[in-house]
């Protein structure tokens, strides 16, 4: 795929592990929220830090998908060229879990994963 055939309306931007979206499905039911928002902003030692967070209001600028009958994502469309291609994977380590993002746009990222950069377009 390349950006001149890549469809925001119709295509995901962001790919979810089937654990993520179960993680995500019961965080969303527990709060009443409308989905699940994705946003990257500012931040961080190495310029951008992933935002997703439950969604109760939408944003004019975002696309909506569904990544499963119970779960919607709204992603901004100014960032879809930032996090285009990125997997979202919920993982155990020890006792602790986390999301964990895989971003084929990210051309460095921090030590603790916290953050990550893109070379400038």
């Amino acid at each position: 795929m390349t950006v001149k055939t890549f469809d925001p309306t119709n295509q995901l931007p962001v790919k979810f592990t089937a654990a993520a979206i179960k993680h995500l499905t019961k965080q969303v039911s527990q709060k009443s929220a409308r989905g699940v928002e994705f946003n990257v902003k500012e931040s961080g030692c190495s310029g951008f830090k992933y935002l997703l967070e439950l969604a109760f209001e939408i944003g004019d600028d975002s696309n909506t998908y569904h990544l499963s009958e119970d779960l919607k994502l709204f992603i901004s469309r100014k960032i879809i060229p930032l996090v285009n291609g990125t997997e979202v994977d919920y993982l155990q380590e020890g006792v602790n879990f986390k999301l964990d993002f895989k971003n084929p746009n990210a051309t460095a990222s921090c030590g603790c994963g916290e953050s990550f950069s893109v070379e400038p377009q």
